[in-house]
């Protein structure tokens, strides 16, 4: 009983102590094994999915233009990843539904005829603020929600900005940051590899006015080889929102 009790103790509060106290402490400012997956100038490498949204390159960026009517769509790499940390920058028009970035996704022909489906972190422009959190697209939907409105997650992403996403997939751990700032820890081994990709989403939304709206990504480069996990100085609490996977909603500690 006292073991059970124990176990369900460390499952409420995770606490990880890092050795360091700046808030972007695992950022790498040098170039030593990164790979860099836009090369500023095309395409090369990639390859669009399921909606066949408008894709360009103007100066250094990646510029996905989403076309109502259309379901979603994914400028996805053709290579797959396992292990890896990734950074890159994104900027999306506030009329935007949403966008993400998929991570360890996959599109085959066995599961919804090429749908691809995955891991997202979300970029979300609206009120909500849930971005930085993680959604299973086209298969659990979502496994951690910024749902604390007094975590410093929710005033992370800044829109109408350049706003930098690291994302570190490492054994069956994932983690997120947004700016600096840790927005989701999810512990989950329902894919452990696939392609990256940058979604182009559908607009649906009633509310928003029928339109093109544009979504932009650059500086795109992953690290696969001699990485190791960031340190952490948050606590984690569970996130309580019923799913297959062990969440985590990061506090600040006092």
């Amino acid at each position: 009983m006292l073991q059970k009790f124990c176990s369900f103790g460390l499952c409420l509060i995770l606490i990880s102590v890092s050795i360091k106290t700046s808030a972007f402490a695992q950022n790498d400012t040098s170039d030593e094994n990164w790979q860099t997956l836009f090369n500023g100038k095309d395409l090369t490498g990639w390859q669009l999915l399921n909606g066949q949204h408008k894709v360009e390159v103007e100066n250094g960026v990646i510029v996905g233009t989403c076309i109502a009517g259309l379901p979603n769509g994914f400028l996805a790499t053709k290579e797959q990843y396992g292990d890896f940390v990734l950074e890159l920058e994104v900027k999306a028009d506030l009329l935007m539904h949403n966008s993400g970035i998929q991570f360890r996704s996959l599109s085959t022909e066995e599961y919804r005829d090429g749908r691809v489906h995955g891991y997202q972190a979300e970029v979300d422009v609206t009120p909500q603020k849930w971005s930085g959190g993680i959604y299973d697209e086209a298969r659990r939907g979502w496994l951690y929600i910024l749902e604390d409105q007094d975590s410093p997650a929710k005033k992370a992403f800044k829109n109408n900005q350049w706003n930098r996403y690291r994302i570190e997939a490492i054994g069956n751990t994932n983690r997120i940051w947004v700016n600096g700032v840790p927005t989701a820890h999810l512990v989950d081994d329902e894919t452990t590899k696939g392609f990256i990709a940058l979604q182009l989403h559908g607009n649906s939304r009633p509310t928003v006015p029928h339109g093109d709206y544009q979504v932009r990504f650059r500086n795109i480069r992953i690290k696969t080889e001699t990485i190791e996990p960031s340190p952490s100085n948050y606590v984690h609490f569970p996130n309580l929102k019923e799913n297959n996977s062990q969440a985590f909603i990061n506090r600040k500690m006092r």
